[in-house]
């Protein structure tokens, strides 16, 4: 390391005469009868001396990890209102897709059939037949219910989602966030 502060005063010891120039301590022993030099520097007399790092013995030999904490100081309400409005609409869909497999596959299984004859024979009398749960369950009346069930579904979700990110800046204003620790590997 050079020293840049200039010409600096020597200390004056108590018997009169002049104390050598300060010399930090070295992290690693000099090598004996003079190596090379260290960055360019050599001390004084001409001799060279060079700092040669000697590897640990439990040295080791795996990547380290990096590792930071960070804190969710704020969510942003509108990009937390657009992601939350579009999971939802996958969501959605994917719930009137499941309706309709599944009404299928319980179609194929002979479910609606079996259950609408029990219940057309247990409420039926002479001259009438009875509550008929095929038609009442048909596949197109599913598939309306199950997508009015997603439109409201995906209002609600959104609009819940954006409110929690109003809470959530709220109490991370009293108590800082939620503090997360990411790492990463090399």
């Amino acid at each position: 390391m050079t020293d840049t502060r200039g010409a600096q005063p020597q200390p004056q010891s108590y018997a009169g005469q002049q104390q050598p120039p300060y010399q930090p301590p070295q992290a690693y022993p000099a090598p004996q009868g003079g190596g090379g030099t260290h960055g360019g520097q050599q001390r004084g007399g001409g001799q060279q001396t060079g700092a040669v790092r000697r590897p640990r013995t439990g040295a080791r030999t795996t990547p380290r990890t990096r590792k930071a904490r960070l804190r969710v100081a704020k969510a942003d309400p509108w990009s937390v209102m657009k992601v939350s409005f579009l999971l939802s609409i996958a969501l959605g869909i994917c719930t009137v897709v499941a309706a309709a497999v599944l009404w299928m596959v319980m179609d194929a299984m002979g479910v609606f059939s079996t259950v609408g004859g029990t219940i057309s024979e247990a409420t039926g009398s002479t001259e009438s037949s009875g509550f008929d749960l095929q038609s009442f369950l048909s596949l197109p009346r599913v598939l309306l219910f199950t997508s009015v069930i997603a439109v409201i579904d995906v209002v609600l979700a959104t609009a819940l989602a954006t409110l929690g990110a109003f809470i959530y800046n709220l109490s991370a204003g009293f108590v800082g966030g939620v503090e997360l620790t990411l790492a990463e590997d090399e």
